[in-house]
């Protein structure tokens, strides 16, 4: 596990508006000066200069007006998209968001009504749940199933949970927080389970350049071409970049009908994007930025393997294996231990902040999420904090 200046560098982030390190006491109680914060994602690293030096042009610039001709926006999306993943994204296809939850909360918006409801494999990301609920619809929950140590989608029980109002279907891909990258069969099988029951198909992608070596992630249109006629797409630089706080996100649509309805009610509630996101966006989708996300990719493996490690030999504690994503899911139904037990130790003993597992839905009651995107110092760290704080059980 080779270092990296690029990540091994620690840079303190408190008293910066930090959602993550500011943020951490409130949420979770944990407030020593001492205290880690592996909850929220997003990374410890700074972004790549290409997308530094873009934000510094525009500063330097002085003006910061309306932004408007997005032709290099647009070719930049098109090349990452055909080169590091081989899909053809046509510049007419792309919407820009204010990040991907409001992307979500726009296509909710958009192609659902007040007391339909929508499907959710959970455990799954919160934030889904939460903007389908604040908008007045309904959340199935179809829990995802185990096979070994990793998850699969059992699509007979999710046919089963269907009420009759479920008009979309939501897949997370690379899927957060188990990590797992759904093969090809899968996905077709997905997609051929929502044209049965009429669903139209949202796959967000925002985690799709982590992933894990060994492993490939296939988008969704590659992989089933057939189901562009009822799929809405979503992606972002913000995670594989760390820019977040730029709030700029895409909804990508192939399917005509599908976009004009998008595009209408985009223009009802006056939406446009942040020009900074946008300049970020352009400069990081680059060689540049493709290899430094290779570089990243590399380090995240190595933490991957050194909290996997460390974990999985804890009695009671594993690790889900990692094939994408920088967020550990660590399964703590072997210790017994009710849920305010075990966190209490890693909140209170271990002095880390990490995502309770209830909160992502069904099926993550016993679990616990870990943010490894930190300096291989602080993933260290945290590890021999964890074995401390069960050390009665070995």
């Amino acid at each position: 596990m080779p270092a990296d200046p690029r990540f091994d560098r620690a840079i303190d982030r408190r008293g910066t508006h930090s959602m993550k390190w500011d943020m951490m006491a409130a949420r979770y109680g944990v407030s020593a000066p001492d205290a880690i914060a592996m909850w929220v994602a997003d990374m410890d690293f700074a972004a790549p200069a290409c997308v530094s030096d873009a934000v510094r042009a525009m500063a330097g610039h002085g003006i910061y007006g309306y932004f408007g001709d997005d032709r290099a926006y647009l070719e930049a999306i098109g090349w990452w998209m055909a080169t590091r993943h081989g899909w053809q994204v046509e510049p007419g296809w792309v919407f820009t968001t204010h990040g991907l939850v409001n992307g979500t909360a726009l296509v909710v918006d958009c192609f659902t009504a007040p007391g339909d409801a929508v499907l959710l494999f959970t455990p799954v990301y919160h934030a889904f749940a939460r903007v389908i609920r604040a908008a007045g619809r309904t959340v199935t929950e179809a829990p995802l199933a185990r096979e070994g140590r990793r998850y699969v989608m059992d699509l007979d029980a999710a046919a089963a949970a269907l009420t009759g109002r479920e008009r979309l279907v939501i897949l997370c891909s690379p899927h957060n927080p188990g990590g797992r990258v759904w093969t090809a069969p899968e996905l077709a099988a997905l997609a051929a389970f929502a044209s049965r029951h009429d669903l139209l198909l949202v796959s967000d992608e925002i985690h799709h350049d982590l992933v894990m070596p060994g492993h490939r992630h296939i988008p969704l249109p590659v992989a089933v071409p057939e189901a562009a006629d009822r799929l809405v797409m979503m992606t972002a630089a913000s995670k594989t970049f760390n820019l977040a706080g730029a709030h700029s996100g895409n909804v990508i649509i192939a399917n005509p009908a599908l976009r004009a309805r998008f595009a209408a009610r985009l223009a009802a509630l006056g939406i446009a994007p942040n020009s900074f996101g946008l300049a970020m966006t352009t400069a990081a989708y680059s060689p540049e930025g493709a290899a430094w996300v290779d570089a990243l990719v590399a380090y995240l493996d190595g933490n991957r393997r050194l909290f996997d490690a460390a974990v999985d030999a804890i009695p009671g504690l594993a690790s889900m294996p990692l094939e994408a994503t920088y967020l550990a899911w660590v399964d703590f139904a072997g210790t017994g231990m009710p849920p305010a037990e075990f966190t209490a130790r890693v909140e209170r003993d271990a002095r880390i902040a990490a995502n309770h597992g209830a909160t992502f839905g069904r099926g993550g009651e016993a679990f616990l999420r870990f943010n490894l995107a930190t300096t291989r110092e602080r993933v260290a760290e945290a590890a021999e904090r964890l074995a401390a704080a069960f050390a009665d059980l070995q």
